[in-house]
C-alpha cells in the first residue's frame, strides 16, 4: 500500500498506448471491492472477475496484461496466473520507504478506515518483502512516475533499453 501500483500501472499503459503496444492495464483490487454476503469469498470473486476480464481482452486480440496487486504469497500468485492464463509471466515489487508509503496512503486515503489502512503499510511492506515473489526490483520514491514505469517497462523486457 502506497508504493504507487495503480499510479506506475496507468503511466506504463499511457507508455505502451504512446508506443501502440496492445494491452491490458487491470487494477486488480478495483474488481474485488465490494461487500458480499456471508459465506461468499471476496477473493475467489475477485478472482473470477479477472478471469472474465482477461477472456474479454484474449477475444480482442490482447496478449499483454499488466496487474496491480500486493501478491502476499505464493498461492496468491498462482490464483493471478491461472486467472490470467498466462503462458509467462513477470512480477516486479515497487519499492518506497515505509514512511513514503504510510505519507501516500494517509493522503489518498480520507475515510473511515484511513486509520486501519495507514496502520497496514508497514506489515504489508514486511510480508511482501519476505514472500520474495519478485523477479525484479523497482524503487518508487523520488523519480517521475514515468521514470518508474520506464523502468519497469524494460526491465519485463516489454520495452528495448
Amino acid at each position: 500500500m502506497g508504493a504507487g501500483k495503480s499510479s506506475v500501472l496507468a503511466e506504463a499503459s499511457d507508455i505502451l498506448r504512446l508506443r501502440d503496444i496492445s494491452h491490458a492495464a487491470i487494477d486488480l483490487d478495483a474488481l474485488g471491492l465490494a461487500h458480499l454476503d456471508a459465506g461468499v469469498e471476496n477473493d475467489d470473486v475477485m478472482y473470477r472477475n479477472l478471469r472474465s476480464v482477461c477472456e474479454n481482452y484474449r477475444a480482442a486480440g490482447v496478449r499483454r496484461v499488466m496487474l496491480a496487486r500486493a501478491i502476499e504469497s505464493r498461492a496468491e500468485l498462482e490464483l493471478c496466473r491461472d486467472a490470467v492464463a498466462a503462458k509467462k509471466s513477470i512480477v516486479c515489487l515497487l519499492m518506497a520507504s515505509v514512511a513514503t508509503m504510510e505519507s501516500r496512503v494517509g493522503v489518498r486515503e480520507s475515510g473511515l478506515l484511513r486509520g486501519e489502512f495507514v496502520a497496514r503499510v508497514a506489515p504489508l511492506n514486511a510480508t511482501l518483502e519476505a514472500a520474495r515473489l519478485q523477479d525484479f526490483m523497482v524503487v518508487n520514491e523520488n523519480r517521475s512516475l514515468a521514470d518508474v514505469a520506464g523502468e519497469m517497462l524494460v526491465k519485463a523486457r516489454w520495452l528495448p533499453d
